[in-house]
């Protein structure tokens, strides 16, 4: 959920007390988790990337694809695979890989999976890729700045940057 922090106090016994607030019902939470341990992340809040943004990259992965005589899906999939930092790597027992990947593939055409051997036996590591639905504004850029890279190489026109600017600018508030 998204949240402010509103105060940093100290209890008696020297924990720190972190205030937050929000604007979600939180009171099934709190029945919920009150009385028990709970693992937190906080981290800074960023802006979703553009759907026309989202758009636009789909515009050129389409002219690469026609150019160079591949799928579209192959094109998008090698664009998540470069940008970088949006992958999880799992130990998964090899009778479960199968059935791993599936379910994670089934989140969405950029969500897909790769193995590679582990060191522990009866094993498999699996890297899950996220797809672009989850990235954040500089992944979305890096995605659509290698593939206005690869249309230039092909001599396929690309909007100006400036343009490319505006969309990128342009966040979607969902």
């Amino acid at each position: 959920m998204k949240a402010r922090l509103h105060d940093l106090s100290f209890s008696r016994d020297g924990a720190s007390v972190l205030s937050i607030t929000t604007r979600e019902d939180c009171r099934g939470l709190w029945d919920d988790l009150h009385e028990t341990e709970v693992e937190v992340t906080i981290k800074k809040a960023r802006k979703k990337r553009s759907l026309d943004a989202n758009a636009y990259a789909w515009v050129l992965m389409d002219k690469l694809a026609a150019a160079v005589g591949r799928p579209k899906m192959e094109i998008y999939r090698d664009a998540v695979r470069n940008v970088g930092g949006n992958t999880e790597v799992v130990c998964v027992r090899d009778k479960a890989v199968d059935r791993m990947r599936d379910v994670w593939e089934r989140n969405g055409a950029g969500w897909f999976t790769e193995t590679m051997p582990s060191k522990i036996p009866g094993c498999t590591n699996v890297i899950l890729y996220y797809g672009s639905s989850r990235f954040d504004t500089a992944q979305m850029s890096r995605l659509i700045d290698n593939v206005i890279q690869d249309c230039k190489a092909l001599g396929i026109e690309t909007m100006p940057p400036y343009k490319l600017d505006e969309l990128l600018e342009q966040w979607d508030g969902s």
